[in-house]
């Protein structure tokens, strides 16, 4: 029996499903934002792409090295960043892919939202694609508070800047992107929306 997890780690199911789509090509440059532990690394670390990370939190980064270390030994630690999506140090036009799982709903306001996405979007490349997931509005309207602008109380007690189709849509003609997907939402029992956007760059 092959053991799906040791192939493909905790992978992010959406992101699976682009794996399936063959979306990325080996030795290609892909760069996780917000990486954490490094769930969503472990397949492409196994299978020869050219992988980078960037976390807030050091630990999270330690823990990904590690991850780089056992799986591919070739990479250089210096792939690995301790670094604000914000404000990264790589160059323009330089990944493949980028990759941001739960990470964009954690803005503190609008200017910071699109702060974050106009980084990740910078370091792209020309037909590069851009997979995030994020929690939405959409689906939840009537069950959601707001705080702050885009930020909202949702029903599973955390508070989130939250997106809707509208601002994915005028984000996305805004920098020029395809959608490679419709825009896609899972409920879970209605306590929160998760929305996966998946573009490629012009």
């Amino acid at each position: 029996m092959i053991d799906a997890k040791q192939i493909f780690g905790n992978i992010d199911i959406y992101l699976f499903d682009q794996i399936l789509k063959d979306r990325f090509s080996p030795n290609s440059k892909i760069l996780d934002v917000g990486c954490g532990g490094g769930r969503n690394l472990v397949y492409f670390l196994q299978n020869g792409f050219d992988v980078y990370a960037i976390d807030e939190n050091p630990e999270a980064i330690r823990n990904v090295v590690n991850l780089a270390n056992y799986y591919a030994p070739n990479l250089s630690a210096e792939n690995f960043q301790v670094s604000k999506s914000e404000q990264m140090q790589f160059k323009d036009n330089y990944f493949d892919t980028v990759i941001c799982s739960a990470v964009l709903h954690f803005a503190e306001s609008e200017k910071q939202f699109n702060e974050m996405f106009d980084e990740m979007w910078r370091v792209l490349k020309k037909d590069g694609i851009f997979f995030a997931r994020l929690a939405s509005t959409i689906g939840i309207e009537d069950k959601i508070r707001q705080i702050k602008g885009r930020r909202y109380l949702i029903p599973d007690g955390s508070e989130r800047f939250l997106v809707d189709e509208k601002m994915l849509i005028s984000l996305t003609e805004k920098v020029g992107g395809t959608f490679i997907e419709p825009i896609k939402t899972t409920n879970v029992q209605n306590l929160r929306c998760m929305t996966t956007w998946v573009l490629q760059k012009n």
